[in-house]
């Protein structure tokens, strides 16, 4: 509403940023240690969590073993996670994603001391939180249709709980060729993926106060002006005494007055979190800067 107004960071450019440096470092250090050393003491491991090396449940979301890897992470952090943040604010959205990749650490450890053989392998990846926030999406709007590009060219459009079944449907498939005769052996943790779905649909259900809507989601849609509401207004706050009410202040006073707190509180906590008259302030900001 004004041009001198700069928002907060999102989570979502947070952890976008943290991914990315944190990668370029783990590529000098390990150019710069011996073979396997950054592995050995920040990718999650059996032997790392033997050794007390707890904080590898943290360290291992953000490390990568590529480029690519890297990049299609951050890809579904991109896309999921800023829809996640405007229904779950700033602080939701990292605690889903934490949670979401923990879990999923968790769950191919397990896997991992049950089969050894098969699944004892150092983990690294941002994966799983990102697919928490892929299913914590498709369990708030499960038929909210999401577009993929096949091969980068071909789009193929399908509602969200199929996108998130495909996927599940995959990991359990990946989980169960180890076990096969003869075994087919794959570089991706598909139980650190299956972890994070779950823990993405636990948080939901378990924290969901949050509406199902996901249409601010769509950044190229047209979208049509809200509708007033018929309602009464609400009573000043017997504590104002400016010496002038809100409706009569300059367009500048009051956005710096009336908006600009209710702009800080949609960064911080979402926008779910307005209150009435929050919105009906919004609706009349919007109006006075038609006007002028």
């Amino acid at each position: 509403m004004r041009t001198e107004y700069r928002p907060a960071w999102s989570m979502t450019t947070i952890l976008l940023i943290s991914l990315f440096v944190c990668f370029v470092v783990q590529q000098i250090v390990e150019a710069a240690t011996p073979l396997g050393w950054v592995d050995a003491w920040f990718a999650l491991s059996i032997q790392g969590l033997k050794h007390w090396r707890i904080y590898q449940l943290l360290t291992f979301q953000f490390m990568h073993g590529g480029w690519m890897h890297l990049l299609g992470n951050m890809i579904g952090l991109y896309f999921f996670g800023r829809a996640m943040e405007e229904t779950l604010g700033k602080w939701g959205l990292l605690r889903l994603y934490v949670l979401s990749g923990t879990v999923g650490g968790l769950l191919q450890i397990a896997l991992a001391l049950l089969f050894p053989a098969y699944f004892d392998h150092g983990v690294v990846g941002a994966s799983a939180g990102v697919f928490g926030l892929i299913a914590a999406f498709a369990t708030r709007a499960p038929d909210q249709p999401i577009t993929l590009l096949v091969f980068f060219i071909l789009p193929v459009t399908f509602p969200a709980k199929v996108f998130l079944l495909i996927f599940a449907f995959i990991s359990i498939c990946g989980l169960v060729g180890p076990l096969m005769h003869p075994p087919i052996f794959s570089n991706i943790a598909h139980a650190a993926h299956l972890g994070g779905m779950l823990a993405g649909i636990f948080y939901i259900r378990w924290a969901g106060r949050t509406p199902r809507s996901f249409e601010f989601w769509r950044p190229f849609a047209r979208r049509n002006p809200p509708k007033r509401e018929l309602v009464s207004a609400a009573p000043r706050r017997a504590w104002r005494t400016a010496s002038k009410p809100p409706d009569d202040l300059p367009p500048a006073e009051y956005i710096s007055r009336e908006v600009d707190p209710i702009l800080e509180k949609i960064s911080a906590q979402g926008i779910h979190s307005l209150t009435e008259r929050e919105r009906q302030v919004l609706e009349a900001a919007r109006n006075k800067m038609a006007k002028h």
